[in-house]
């Protein structure tokens, strides 16, 4: 019997999601691609995460060859109907994909494909009758694995500390025997440095970048044309693709980050400098999402590294946690928490995000960290996870902004933002809509955070410890003027309650929320 077709999602790039083993495809199985041009009508994308996902996409149809049709459509339900036989042979509708009739599939033929990571996705697969859904691949922790681990009923709730250590013992991950390696679970306390004082870039090997192709050139072609005709639009700048497109580009970012850049990870992996937004960060959020690299070979060479003394604990250590405990952790509770979670709102916040941060206008911005920030994100699409969660974030929970529009802004502006990074890290993390089942407190602070944390308010026309008057910084009166805002439901809160105490402190508190109502939504 010929073997079923496979369809790959753009997210489903790299090897595995062909191997036929624990569940997989079927061996040496034809593949289909359908890049749906609605997908990019829906939402104003960032043009480099456009750009990214369609040179990633026709890179693999490439490496594919023959193995694969790969259709050009409106929609998902358009390309299927076209990937099927017609009466007469059709060329492929891309020079990157495969014409070979013989690699059609036969009308009424089952499809496979790999449990797809949005919940839109899966409910279309689910209900077209020719598609078998198999697995999740490009996760260490299977989702009847969680299960059992959610259903516990440890009394600790679903937190990540537990469900981290959980993990690192299921998958022998930085372990001796049963205990972790140095007698610690969590080095966090060693990898909260702030930037070294009077350097603007730390000392340490810059990150991989790629070099564009002939691909590269047709889809910017192509995306400088579609949006010159008015069939789809773009916030952001386009650049050089900064971003692996290919396993083997992965395999090199991977390579290049363990030797030369996990060493110095974890003492200033919170930490912030104006000029050098990469840091030490891995970058591998970018190939991790697009499925062509396993999160387990990412782990695992990070402990060889370690194992080998080639790089210390806290910065292997605070790389695992990342990869094996917060994103197998983000992607889990997706799911595990519903569709409804979309819709939590439990601060009841509903202010529209507004024009200048829709449109990534940095240069309207005059508060230095998040002018710094925001045009990290209108150049690359990316910025790490202190800037997205105390600069970004911290803004749009001060100010009441709807949490549903800043997980789309999320999603649409980064290029590593799906709706299953973005729903929990949004809606749970940076924006406590969903009340405190993700995360145990609010998570955002005043300016007196990012002046420890990195060299963003020295040149500012703010002062991170002025509350009022022209030089107050919108962070700190932000944050006293959220804490009075939510001051009932967070005096509650063991972890905030002391804060809230502080109010009593404030005599100027009246002149603080005045002054943060006139603001309103005009860029601080």
């Amino acid at each position: 019997m010929a073997p079923r077709t496979h369809w790959l999602f753009g997210d489903q790039l790299g090897p595995h999601f062909l191997d036929p083993h624990h569940g997989g495809p079927d061996a040496q199985a034809p593949a289909v691609m359908i890049e749906a041009r609605s997908v990019l009508r829906r939402r104003r994308f960032h043009r480099a995460k456009a750009h990214l996902v369609l040179s990633a996409m026709r890179h693999r149809a490439a490496e594919l060859g023959d193995r694969v049709t790969y259709v050009r459509a409106e929609t998902y339900a358009e390309g299927l109907e076209r990937a099927a036989p017609h009466p007469a042979p059709r060329r492929s509708s891309t020079r990157h994909g495969s014409a070979n009739p013989s690699r059609k599939r036969a009308a009424g033929d089952r499809l496979t494909v790999c449990h797809p990571t949005s919940r839109r996705a899966l409910d279309f697969a689910v209900a077209r009758k020719e598609v078998e859904v198999l697995p999740a691949r490009g996760f260490m922790v299977s989702h009847d694995d969680f299960a059992e681990w959610a259903g516990r009923g440890s009394g600790q709730g679903l937190r990540l500390e537990s469900f981290y250590r959980w993990v690192r013992g299921r998958h022998d991950l930085l372990m001796d025997g049963g205990e972790p390696v140095g007698g610690r679970w969590n080095l966090d306390h060693d990898n909260r440095e702030p930037p070294p004082r009077r350097r603007e870039t730390l000392d340490v090997r810059g990150p991989w970048r790629p070099r564009e192709d002939a691909i590269d050139e047709e889809v910017r072609h192509d995306l400088d044309r579609w949006e010159r005709d008015g069939e789809v639009s773009f916030v952001g700048r386009d650049g050089p693709r900064l971003f692996p497109a290919t396993r083997r580009e992965a395999l090199s970012a991977l390579r290049h980050f363990i030797t030369h850049r996990l060493p110095d990870f974890g003492r200033y992996e919170d930490a912030m400098l104006a000029a050098d937004p990469v840091m030490s960060h891995s970058l591998l959020s970018v190939p991790l999402n697009l499925g062509l690299l396993d999160p387990a070979e990412c782990v695992e060479r990070a402990e060889r590294a370690y194992r080998d003394g080639d790089a210390p604990l806290n910065s292997v250590e605070g790389f695992v946690r990342q990869i094996a405990g917060w994103r197998e952790y983000v992607w889990h509770l997706y799911w595990h928490f519903g569709e409804d979670y979309r819709h939590r709102n439990a601060l009841r916040h509903t202010a529209p995000l507004p024009d200048w941060f829709l449109h990534l206008d940095a240069d309207a911005v005059t508060a230095n960290c998040l002018s710094t920030v925001l045009a990290q994100v209108r150049d690359t699409g990316w910025t790490h996870h202190i800037p997205r969660l105390m600069v970004l974030g911290s803004r749009a929970l001060q100010d009441g902004w709807d949490p549903a529009a800043v997980t789309d802004w999320f999603h649409r502006c980064f290029v590593d933002g799906y709706d299953w990074v973005m729903l929990p890290n949004v809606v749970g993390m940076s924006q406590y809509a969903d009340g405190g089942l993700m995360t145990t407190k609010p998570y955002t602070s005043g300016g007196a955070y990012i002046h420890r944390m990195s060299d963003l308010c020295g040149p500012c026309a703010y002062r991170p410890t002025h509350r009022t008057g022209d030089r107050a910084c919108p962070y700190t009166a932000g944050y006293w003027a959220f804490l009075h805002r939510h001051r009932d439901r967070l005096a509650a809160n063991n972890r905030m309650a002391r804060a809230v105490k502080g109010l009593d402190r404030l005599e100027d508190l009246p002149e603080l929320l005045d002054t943060t109502a006139r603001r309103g939504d005009t860029p601080p």
